[in-house]
């Protein structure tokens, strides 16, 4: 049954990280972004990795997207306008997809560790927001640090840029 939610909850991350890219309207994609990391949570919990589950809920799905329909709701987006349809562009993008698609199958089908099932990731006794925290404060406090900076600055420059003009 755990494999079975795993593929469905996969699926649906690639189909609404397709309609992210494919949408032409900003609120939209937003909210399908706001529904793959719905899905990316699902998937951290059907590999027991559960504490990591929740956190994509609470910190990307809650604050950061809250964040983005904020400044997308503040910039007051329209729609992308429709541009006319480029053949090579599509085919480009077509033959980019299928090379990587081969890619894809080729490492699957050569890589032994693909052929058996894999045990659960949880073992009895272990602690699992410890084990994020150590790893987190520990090992990627710079990155951690800069990208709660990056935020904050982005945030600043999205109100300086929607303020009206003195006239």
């Amino acid at each position: 049954m755990q494999i079975v939610l795993f593929w469905i909850f996969a699926s649906l991350m690639l189909l609404f990280a397709a309609l992210t890219v494919t949408l032409r309207n900003p609120v939209s994609c937003a909210l399908s972004l706001v529904m793959t990391f719905l899905a990316l949570a699902a998937l951290f919990v059907t590999l027991d990795a559960f504490f990591i589950g929740i956190i994509q809920v609470l910190v990307y799905t809650g604050a950061v997207m809250v964040l983005f329909l904020f400044i997308i709701m503040l910039l007051d987006l329209r729609n992308e306008k429709v541009r006319p349809f480029n053949l090579a562009a599509w085919a480009g993008g077509g033959l980019v997809s299928i090379g990587f698609l081969g890619l894809l199958i080729r490492v699957i089908h050569t890589l032994p560790g693909f052929a058996f099932e894999k045990p659960p990731l949880s073992q009895t006794g272990s602690n699992d927001i410890e084990a994020v925290g150590w790893t987190l404060f520990r090992f990627f406090n710079l990155p951690f640090q800069i990208i709660g900076v990056l935020l904050l600055v982005a945030t600043v420059g999205v109100v300086l840029l929607s303020k009206k003009e003195i006239k």
